[in-house]
């Protein structure tokens, strides 16, 4: 099984390959260091362009994006108490008035070498843990795959958080964007309106560009601020030299622990797995008063678990077609463009490549440090002088041109900017957007398998019930669909007891 992991090896170290993780890494700083800017809009950015590449160098540079991103969030986070990315937030905490004390240079050091571990943890949990489950899913056949792919889609709309049915109706739309183009059986127009463009289907990148990416930019074109960084609250000293001092090995390895079980969750997300941590790291604290004031422990806990998030939350995504996040729903996205179908037979049938990526994760983790440790001093602090104005400028027309290049007509622009008008209404309105890339993802995948199961069953819906594994999937479904609001009246009905 692990045989293949390291086959995979060799090819990671190939120029372009190795070369793709490094640019990606030092992109991901950048990006993470803006404020509003995020590693999903910058993926969903970057997919369209990675159309002539080959499948490591595509997927290397969406790895070290990730990894990049997640620490580069905390820059602005120790610098202007405005965290560059939602994974951030706990970052505030303790990372802004070291700053203020003069110590933003040791804040910002204890955030790299502790997103560097929790980045290197979640690697090694997804090459240990994935191949192993990816060969019991193998043994699911159409009725199974497509009972997945419902849990998937219930997992995401009620584990979420907020508002199921806005969950719901998220899913639906994805779903529904999912069956346009013509019938894969019979070859029927559906929902084509007439346009011969939409035969194919909706292309998705451009549903991706449209609801990531568009968004973000608007926001930032709406409050044109440009803020200022005191460069002298930065330290200069080494990071090698300052690493023998971090002394956080429990909070590294509890953090860690942390940010792969909520990666693995569908719909939790490197928000969840920082606070979950912070709170842990603190309530074990011998000095948790303390924390708030400037405590670099806090950071270390902040940090290592949203990085730990990363590569776990691609377990279910690759295995199962589930993403844990919404970063990990766009590089579904990214996958399927290059040809490659998330689920058990990716590791059949692209094993060098599924291996690769997996490695190239690992290698963007350990990067991190030796990148982020030197680089994110005045350099990337002085990015954040940019006025947004420009830079929401040059990111719609990178967006445009990627776009158009998929099939080099102005339709697709169009559809993209529809698109991101819906995505900016939905973003205002509180409705989730992983659904919709999910329901895009797993709807025609579950509509495939279903008709093939009914094939089979010749037209009878019975056999979708007719094996163990069916029943479990279906139990599992229905408990995600009544567990939130069982919970929600047990704790209801405690709280009116007392």
């Amino acid at each position: 099984m692990y045989a293949d992991l390291l086959h995979a090896l060799p090819n990671v170290f190939a120029f372009a390959n190795f070369a793709a993780v490094i640019i990606g890494v030092i992109a991901g700083i950048v990006v993470g260091a803006m404020p509003g800017l995020s590693a999903t809009m910058a993926i969903s950015v970057l997919v369209p362009f990675t159309f002539g590449l080959e499948p490591l160098v595509a997927l290397g540079l969406m790895a070290g994006i990730y990894n990049g991103a997640m620490y580069g969030g905390a820059i602005p986070a120790v610098l202007l108490r405005i965290p560059g990315t939602p994974a951030a937030v706990a970052t505030t905490f303790d990372g802004y008035p070291m700053a203020q004390k003069g110590k933003g240079g040791l804040a910002l050091q204890v955030a790299v070498v502790s997103s560097s571990l929790g980045g290197i943890a979640s690697a090694f949990a997804l090459m240990l843990l994935a191949p192993p489950l990816s060969k019991v899913t193998l043994l699911f056949g159409p009725s199974e795959v497509f009972w997945v792919a419902v849990f998937g889609l219930a997992s995401i709309i009620f584990l979420l958080g907020g508002n199921p049915v806005k969950g719901l109706i998220s899913a639906c739309f994805g779903v529904f964007v999912s069956v346009v183009g013509s019938d894969p059986i019979y070859g029927n127009d559906r929902f084509t309106f007439g346009q011969l463009e939409m035969l194919d289907g909706i292309h998705i990148v451009i549903l991706l560009v449209g609801l990531y990416a568009l968004p973000p930019v608007i926001d930032l074109l709406e409050t044109p601020l440009k803020t200022g960084v005191n460069s002298s609250n930065l330290g200069t000293e080494p990071i090698w030299k300052a690493l023998p001092r971090m002394k956080y090995w429990k909070t590294w390895i509890r953090g860690s622990l942390i940010g792969i079980w909520i990666g693995i969750l569908p719909g939790a997300g490197g928000s969840m797995a920082a606070f979950m941590s912070y709170n842990e790291a603190r309530r074990s604290s011998k000095t948790p008063d303390t924390w708030g004031e400037g405590e670099p422990e806090g950071v270390a806990a902040a940090e290592v678990a949203n990085n730990a998030d990363t590569a776990s939350a691609l377990i279910p995504a690759l295995t199962l077609g589930i993403p844990g996040t919404a970063v990990a729903a766009v590089m579904l996205g990214g996958l399927l463009v290059h040809g490659l179908q998330p689920g058990p037979m990716l590791f059949r049938e692209n094993p060098d490549v599924v291996f690769g990526f997996m490695w190239q994760f690992l290698f963007g983790a350990i990067l991190l440090v030796l990148l982020g440790g030197s680089l994110a001093t005045n350099s990337f602090a002085r990015l954040l002088n940019l006025p947004r104005p420009l830079l929401g400028s040059v990111i719609i027309v990178l967006m445009l041109i990627g776009v158009y290049s998929i099939h080099g007509r102005m339709f697709d622009v169009y559809l993209m900017l529809g698109f991101g008008a819906i995505g900016w209404v939905m973003d205002k309105l509180k409705f989730p957007l992983p659904p919709v890339v999910l329901g895009l993802i797993l709807g025609g995948f579950a509509e495939e398998n279903l008709r093939l199961a009914l094939r089979i069953g010749r037209g009878d819906p019975a056999v979708l019930f007719q094996n163990t594994t069916s029943l479990i999937l279906v139990a599992l479904t229905i408990a995600v669909i009544v567990g939130p609001s069982l919970k929600k009246r047990f704790l209801d009905g405690r709280k009116t007891a007392e």
